[in-house]
């Protein structure tokens, strides 16, 4: 498999998603809290006149919320509902050169249900993970 990714970093931690489950890459304005709502999900912003909902992505792993001055976010479309993921950094859109593979002793806690496996870029290995579960599973936990 080789084919493009976008690379992100989350909690410091370099990861990938595979680029056309990226809607678009958003400059993101203004997050507009909502009252009530789980802590990953860290508000509403709109792009092109459509609202999405934020998700932090450290949140929905578990782990301590992500910069709050992140500027750019990867937008996921999940049945028709605009996601846009906070992470600490958007990087690249890069080629992969190697088939997604597992990780020999798992990949933690905090990344286990969503990591899909390895990649093999220009830049060195990176994780590629499933937006959507990201999105879903802490969804679900959260239900």
């Amino acid at each position: 498999m080789s084919g493009l990714v976008v690379l992100v970093t989350i909690d410091g931690k370099r990861a990938a998603i595979a680029a056309p489950d990226v809607e678009s890459v958003i400059e993101l304005e203004a997050i507009y809290p909502v009252p009530g709502a789980p802590a990953y999900v860290a508000g509403l912003t709109a792009m092109r006149s459509q609202t999405m909902t934020v998700i932090d992505s450290s949140v929905a792993l578990g782990l301590p919320s992500a910069s709050q001055n992140a500027e750019r976010c990867p937008v996921i479309n999940i049945d028709g509902h605009l996601y846009a993921l906070l992470v600490d950094n958007v990087e690249d859109v890069v080629e992969t050169s190697s088939e997604c593979t597992p990780i020999a002793g798992g990949y933690g806690a905090a990344w286990a249900g969503v990591a899909k496996g390895m990649v093999e870029t220009d830049t060195g290995p990176v994780l590629l993970i499933d937006p959507a579960e990201l999105v879903l599973k802490r969804s679900l936990k959260a239900a």
